[in-house]
């Protein structure tokens, strides 16, 4: 199964809690507002703003906020920020020096696959993952899925 770290999945989270507000917000804010544990939000604020996707400012009105607008944002680099570049496999990223590279059937596939979940996860941003997903806007998804399995079942392959 592909599953994202819980540290992640509260990377997204405060990123778009930041996209919400107008104003930086302390750690201590931002721990009351996603009932995270303030140690937790604090290290996942260091990562992201090591990675850019934050900024913080100390002083009285300082805190954190996102480095850009929400919409500038893509998921993707909350994503990163946490979990380093995205690879569905081993082979998935570019560095060879698996030791069945030279036989491999199936390396070049999973790298297509690799650049697809990449560029769906670059495609949405922090503005709409703030936003609740919308009926319609899975419709496509679904009938594309659809007709790619019917392609399939047309060509003989599998349609599961």
């Amino acid at each position: 199964m592909l599953r994202i770290s819980r540290l992640t999945d509260y990377a997204v989270v405060l990123a778009t809690e930041l996209g919400r507000r107008t104003a930086a917000a302390s750690v201590t804010e931002l721990s009351e507002a996603t009932d995270i544990p303030a140690p937790t939000v604090a290290k996942v604020l260091k990562a992201l703003s090591k990675a850019g996707v934050v900024t913080s400012s100390r002083g009285a009105r300082g805190g954190y906020a996102l480095a850009a607008a929400p919409a500038d944002i893509p998921v993707v680099r909350v994503i990163e920020a946490l979990e380093g570049p995205i690879a569905v496999t081993e082979c998935a990223d570019d560095h060879p020096g698996c030791a069945h590279e030279g036989s491999c059937a199936v390396r070049a596939n999973w790298q297509r696959i690799n650049r697809a979940v990449h560029l769906a996860l670059a495609s949405i941003s922090l503005e709409e993952m703030m936003r609740p997903a919308e009926a319609q806007a899975l419709v496509p998804l679904l009938r594309s899925a659809g007709e790619a399995a019917r392609a399939r079942g047309a060509r003989g392959g599998s349609a599961r």
